[in-house]
């Protein structure tokens, strides 16, 4: 009986449909397990996070000297925060501040985002609660308590206005 599923060549086939057979395929590019690596970006800092795609760990990992040998690798296990989450599709994103030490992990499913670090008197990597933007009109956490008056403080601000009575031209 022959059958009734077409066969096609995957020279025939585009780059664009081959990555869409891939990515569907079991076993393919973004297979279960799946780690990405990005560096920190303080320019003076040697470290290197990683996280598991699927379950959002994140762990890290450094250079340190030795003056014995050509030194050791130090790695840093997940702490607070930073252990296995809700599945997703998990990445990292380092800032561009050239003397920040922490990334940025990303559920990019769902949008929501912590801050990640290495807490040396721990020595763990620790994670923020993933948080998302608040619904349009709302706002939430830090945003919210800058927008507001200040602790102690009738307003926003503590300057007086400009250009009233008794100003200099």
């Amino acid at each position: 009986m022959p059958s009734l599923i077409p066969v096609f060549s995957l020279a025939r086939l585009s780059g664009l449909a081959l990555l869409a057979v891939l990515a569907f395929a079991p076993g393919g590019a973004r297979a279960e397990g799946a780690y990405e690596f990005v560096a920190a970006p303080a320019v003076d800092l040697n470290r290197i996070y990683r996280i598991d795609r699927a379950t959002g760990e994140v762990t890290s990992c450094q250079y340190g000297l030795r003056d014995d040998s050509v030194g050791v690798t130090l790695c840093f296990a997940a702490g607070e925060g930073a252990g296995p989450q809700n599945p997703g599709a998990y990445g990292l994103i380092a800032s561009r501040h050239a003397r920040e030490s922490g990334i940025y992990r990303i559920n990019h499913r769902t949008g929501a985002m912590s801050a990640c670090y290495v807490q040396i008197r721990q020595e763990l990597v620790v994670c923020t609660e993933q948080a998302g933007p608040p619904p349009a009109g709302t706002a939430s956490g830090a945003g919210a308590a800058a927008t507001g008056p200040a602790p102690g403080r009738a307003g926003p601000s503590a300057t007086p206005p400009q250009g009233g009575p008794g100003a200099r031209p």
